[in-house]
């Protein structure tokens, strides 16, 4: 089970002191990146509800026309992925998780096909690059089940793949 991770500036003041050279450059780097995404967002968020408010009511185009939907999904899922990406960063802290996790690495790969479908002119590209996309989403989605099935034990993920209802054994 992992360690809660610091509360506060002086616990991480305590701890640092016990950390290995290789542990306190990576917390430091973590700390960075957080700030710098942390950034990101902030920027990202301002021009989204900017770039809403001036598409809805400035210019009084219709959300349900598909540039419009395009233009306002890809950014909210842009938004999505950084926010993700800062929080699975929060375990580079001293006391948290490894930084890189591969479950983690693989939901953010997923929202990043999502916005890339999302955007997509899939009447513009080729049915190759439709294929490839396709393929890309099933195989991330079978290497997501088979880290969780690794993490948690096939025994629990068939259970959880079976609901409440179902019978085990034979009929």
């Amino acid at each position: 089970m992992a360690k809660q991770s610091f509360r506060s500036w002086i616990a991480l003041r305590d701890l640092w002191v016990t950390l290995p050279g290789y542990q306190r450059f990576e917390t430091l780097v973590g700390m960075l990146l957080r700030w710098v995404i942390g950034a990101i967002i902030v920027v990202a968020f301002y021009r989204l509800v900017a770039g809403v408010i001036d598409t809805l009511v400035f210019r009084a185009l219709n959300p349900l026309e598909h540039e419009v939907f395009q233009r306002v999904f890809g950014s909210i899922m842009t938004l999505l992925i950084a926010l993700e990406f800062n929080h699975t960063l929060r375990y580079a802290v001293p006391g948290g998780r490894a930084i890189i996790q591969a479950r983690i690495v693989i939901l953010i790969a997923l929202l990043a096909l999502s916005r890339k479908i999302i955007v997509a002119e899939l009447y513009e590209i080729g049915p190759a690059s439709v294929a490839a996309l396709a393929a890309l989403t099933l195989s991330l989605g079978l290497t997501y089940r088979l880290v969780r099935e690794g993490e948690t034990g096939p025994a629990v993920t068939n259970k959880i793949a079976e609901g409440p209802g179902a019978r085990s054994g034979p009929a």
